[in-house]
């Protein structure tokens, strides 16, 4: 379904800048996907978990795996859906399905974020610039996710593993270009020293 979708334009466009990283940091515009506001109350939750293939998490800021996407904690009945291989209007429609005749509700919301990767040894330390968050593995590892803001923009961010190097940060289409600039320029100072300058 990615295929069918595209990646953010601001994004795509400084391909190249992400491209001149310096060692240790990867940066890459991932493809949009479908993605489901999904409002389920607190007594209905195992109703969602045949069309979303996974139980529902219920602890907060976290997220788990799904057939083709996750699923994001973002409150105590609300969670994003993500599914790189459904169309945005048949998640929404087999999600609100599910749910409705428990009261719950489902909305398309895939045009509300793009995706960006962020990678390597040094990922935790470049978000940690911007973000007030305490990252470390021990409290932040694969699992964790949190709305917080970054560089002054805010965020959905995932963490993909226990090292601190592998995020997933979600953000709004219209602040992706600020956002991609803002961890380029963050990326700097992770640039090796040059060459000493002659005395």
């Amino acid at each position: 379904m990615a295929d069918t979708l595209h990646r953010s334009p601001v994004l795509r466009h400084r391909e190249d800048a992400f491209a001149r990283l310096p060692e240790g940091l990867e940066i890459v515009a991932e493809p949009d996907v479908a993605l489901a506001d999904l409002r389920v109350p607190e007594g209905a939750v195992a109703s969602a978990t045949g069309v979303v293939g996974v139980a529902l998490p219920l602890e907060p800021n976290t997220w788990v795996a799904r057939p083709g996407g996750q699923v994001v904690w973002l409150g105590p009945d609300e969670w994003l859906v993500s599914d790189a291989d459904e169309r945005p209007e048949a998640l929404e429609a087999a999600l609100r399905a599910a749910v409705a005749p428990h009261d719950g509700a489902a909305v398309d919301v895939s045009a509300q974020r793009t995706a960006v990767r962020l990678r390597g040894r040094h990922a935790r330390a470049l978000l940690a610039t911007g973000c007030a968050l305490d990252l470390h593995p021990s409290v932040f590892g694969a699992g964790r996710s949190a709305q917080t803001t970054l560089g002054l923009v805010g965020v959905v961010l995932l963490a993909l593993d226990d090292r601190g190097e592998d995020y997933r940060i979600l953000v709004r289409p219209s602040f992706a270009g600020y956002l991609a600039d803002w961890l380029l320029d963050a990326a700097v100072e992770f640039e090796p020293p040059g060459p000493a300058a002659a005395l």
